[in-house]
């Protein structure tokens, strides 16, 4: 993916490793006001393509699941943009989103979740589909984010398998 190549697309990701290094290739295209809204089931990879978007961009870290906080702002290190990443799981609609207060406009924002939560937040943004192998990455046992989120030692315990990962462009800033 080099600085002028389109986004979209579809991308099989076979490791964690892979999925980080697709975030940060995705980075390299990202500046201040783009919104991501990552979807996908329990333990597909969002936080850790998102811990790689955060690598790409050079942010404070560690980048983790913002699960029990909603929200957590990683400053640039090198004037950048901050990255912005948001966990929506436990948003009930737009309007507790909002509530959060995030300064779209001056950051990288990537929402996990978010589907159907950013209605008039953006004219642009960048949808992020992770598919994983039915039955695959639930390490959690509860079936809660956590297994998504890399929180604690047991997130890293699952199966490295392939993802499918669809990006899908919406608005004039992609065209």
């Amino acid at each position: 993916m080099s600085g002028s190549e389109a986004l979209a697309g579809t991308y099989t990701v076979a490791t964690s490793d892979e999925m980080e290094a697709l975030g940060r290739r995705l980075a390299a295209q990202l500046r201040a006001g783009d919104l991501l809204v990552l979807t996908g089931p329990l333990g597909a990879g969002k936080t850790t393509l998102t811990r790689g978007i955060g690598e790409g961009l050079d942010v404070r870290g560690p980048v983790t699941s913002p699960t029990f906080v909603l929200a957590r702002t990683h400053p640039s290190l090198t004037g950048g943009a901050p990255l912005v990443h948001v966990d929506a799981y436990r948003l009930g609609d737009a309007l507790e989103l909002d509530d959060l207060d995030i300064d779209f406009a001056s950051s990288v924002v990537v929402v996990e979740w978010g589907d159907g939560m950013l209605d008039g937040v953006a004219d642009s943004w960048l949808d992020v589909a992770i598919e994983r192998p039915t039955g695959a990455g639930d390490v959690a046992g509860d079936g809660g984010p956590a297994a998504d989120g890399d929180e604690g030692a047991d997130a890293d315990a699952a199966p490295e398998e392939p993802r499918t990962v669809t990006i899908t462009q919406h608005g004039p800033r992609w065209v």
